[in-house]
């Protein structure tokens, strides 16, 4: 797939490091709202106290780095005034770590969620029905984050493809839960609390699928927001 990205290298060497750091400090933040979530969902399946607590505290440190991110960018608008693949790449980081942000929010949920369980008098048994969604979603941010890191639309494509069955997997968890509800109402609050999770755990993959997204409009310079895979295939052909 020809990519129309091009971001040059420019006579300031200064100007070349800022745009270099803006990337490089995307990927970190990916990483670090990566381990969020799988330590939110360890958090969750072993009703783990201690690391729920660490989720919940490393959070400002992620929301820290966004802060960080913003100014750079603001920065390089300011100053640079950049054109082009250089203007899109700023723009795609702005919103992409909105999405990351966001994502870790989520991871937060889980862990609070864990926490309200593991104190609630009628402690449930460890929900492994969230287990393999957490695996797909864990999965595919994993693979949006390296995309992003290799400016790979071809891969960012496959993990917009998989966010369905993410989708899927929700629902059948959903329907099962609510079975569960009706079987044994003493269990509904900590029920609901996993049901909460499982819709944390369907959000991350929409915003997995976000930055993706993105990430095409980053390296093809097209809008793919709100259309579907065949189109968007179609779009950048």
């Amino acid at each position: 797939m020809k990519s129309d990205l091009n971001i040059t290298k420019h006579i300031s060497k200064s100007y070349n490091d800022e745009l270099e750091e803006v990337r490089l400090l995307l990927i970190k933040m990916g990483d670090m709202v990566l381990g969020q979530v799988r330590d939110g969902l360890t958090s969750l399946l072993k009703l783990d106290k201690e690391l729920a607590e660490q989720v919940i505290a490393h959070d400002k440190k992620v929301n820290q780095l966004e802060i960080k991110i913003d100014e750079v960018c603001t920065n390089i608008l300011a100053t640079r005034q950049p054109a082009a693949s250089d203007l899109r790449l700023v723009i795609c980081v702005i919103k992409t770590i909105t999405d990351i942000e966001r994502i870790g929010d989520e991871a937060v949920k889980l862990s609070r969620n864990a926490l309200k369980i593991i104190q609630s008098e009628n402690t449930l048994r460890q929900p492994n029905e969230l287990k393999h969604l957490g695996e797909l979603v864990i999965e595919n941010l994993q693979e949006a984050i390296k995309a992003y890191a290799n400016f790979d639309v071809e891969h960012a494509l496959k993990v917009i493809e998989q966010d369905q069955e993410t989708d899927e997997e929700f629902d059948n968890i959903t329907r099962l839960l609510i079975t569960k509800m009706m079987e044994d109402p003493r269990e509904i609050k900590n029920t609901l609390r996993i049901s909460w999770c499982a819709r944390a755990l369907e959000r991350i993959g929409d915003h997995t699928t976000n930055v993706c997204e993105y990430l095409v409009f980053l390296v093809k310079g097209k809008d793919v927001r709100h259309t579907s895979l065949n189109k968007i295939k179609q779009r950048i052909e």
